[in-house]
């Protein structure tokens, strides 16, 4: 069998560190904001180029938290992206916003930041981009848009750190960065965790506060805040974790090199495309990369019309996969009251119905990547060598 993420295999690699980690916590007792959180944030904050970071409980509660802290409220409207995960949406109804939609590009799967600007109205308070599968949304557009309107941007880089714009991290780029720590991510604890990165004093000052209640000293409550702090044992295993990131990312970007050089051999699939100064390419390991998005593959997504049956034959041959996401968020029940149609946003419904995410870890091997592009190629009928997974 061949996962779609090997999380057990990371584990036995680091065991004996993170079992240190885990035991040294429990060993001090020092379980709430304690300093594996504080240094964690220093460190997470220097990786995303920010001289701020707050460890929060989740992904979900740094959007939260990092709308709440820029004034996002009731009545407010923020532009986003209907093909994502419904935690960005969430974090916007939890503030009493509402999300505005535009579609996305049909290559990158992020929003398309030409249409942003015909969607502002006197309402509108932010921009909120996702950085899907890691790779980074054109942020020269968001930020000028922004700019010139007087929005705030918080950049969903829930599936995105490490990854760059123009050489810029994202997360750095907009008013707030907002990071995911569930386990499946490219940097990963044993839970939920997340953090949220910033340029402005002022935002983390709130949202610090904020995440402890809404106050700065203890039993001393300025505003109505929540319990949202990263727990000091997920810090400790994420500092272990952290310092091998720059070569898992650095692992995925070849493993998509490979299944570019494999999957480029002929077929029925579309794969994932980087947009570049000069058009979209797929990248290979020996294309020299203009890229200003430097994706880090979170996900490796690619598209086909013939999904169903290529989910039915990898279930055949054990090979792991799954589809991100197969109901874009206007179509979902809990947003049917803002008024959407199926059409209202059509490259986001098609890709919903053609996109399909394959294996992508950075244990992944050469021999696992190649059974996983035979197991493809037989589907769609072409000729596929039988190989062994190693």
């Amino acid at each position: 069998m061949i996962p779609l993420c090997d999380l057990k295999l990371q584990y036995a690699s680091l065991s004996d560190d993170i079992n240190e980690a885990m035991l040294n916590v429990a060993a001090e007792a020092r379980y709430i904001l304690g300093p594996n959180v504080r240094a964690l944030e220093q460190e997470i904050a220097e990786y995303c180029g920010c001289p701020h970071a707050v460890g929060v409980g989740s992904g979900t509660d740094a959007l939260h938290l990092a709308l709440k802290g820029l004034g996002v409220g009731p009545g407010d409207e923020v532009i986003t992206t209907p093909f994502t995960f419904v935690a960005t949406t969430e974090a916007i109804g939890m503030v009493g916003a509402t999300p505005i939609f535009v579609d996305i590009d049909p290559l990158t799967f992020n929003m398309d930041v030409s249409q942003i600007e015909s969607r502002i109205t006197p309402k509108t308070k932010a921009i909120l981009p996702v950085h899907l599968y890691g790779q980074s949304c054109n942020m020269d557009v968001v930020m000028d848009v922004a700019q010139r309107h007087g929005l705030a941007v918080v950049e969903d880089c829930a599936q995105a750190i490490g990854a760059t714009w123009r050489g810029r991290p994202v997360g750095s780029i907009g008013d707030a960065g907002c990071l995911s720590f569930f386990p499946s991510k490219n940097l990963g604890c044993f839970g939920d965790g997340g953090m949220l990165v910033t340029n402005r004093a002022d935002v983390y000052e709130r949202v610090e506060m904020l995440r402890r209640h809404g106050g700065r000293v203890k039993y001393h409550h300025e505003v109505l805040g929540l319990n949202s702090r990263l727990d000091e044992l997920q810090a400790a295993i994420l500092r272990v974790k952290f310092r091998h990131l720059p070569q898992w990312l650095q692992s995925r970007r070849e493993a998509a090199y490979t299944y570019n050089a494999l999957l480029s051999e002929g077929g029925q699939i579309e794969m994932p495309q980087e947009l570049t100064d000069s058009g979209y390419v797929t990248p290979q390991e020996d294309t020299a990369d203009d890229s200003p998005a430097h994706c880090v593959y979170h996900q490796y997504t690619v598209q086909t019309d013939h999904r169903d049956e290529l989910i039915a034959h990898l279930k055949n041959k054990e090979v792991g996969h799954a589809v991100y996401y197969p109901i874009p968020l206007h179509l979902q029940e809990v947003h049917q009251d803002l008024g959407y149609e199926k059409g209202s946003f059509p490259i986001a419904e098609r890709i919903a119905d053609r996109c399909l995410s394959l294996p992508m870890f950075p244990e992944i091997t050469r021999a696992q990547i190649e059974c996983v592009v035979d197991a493809l190629k037989e589907s769609y009928g072409s000729e596929a060598p039988q190989r062994a997974v190693a």
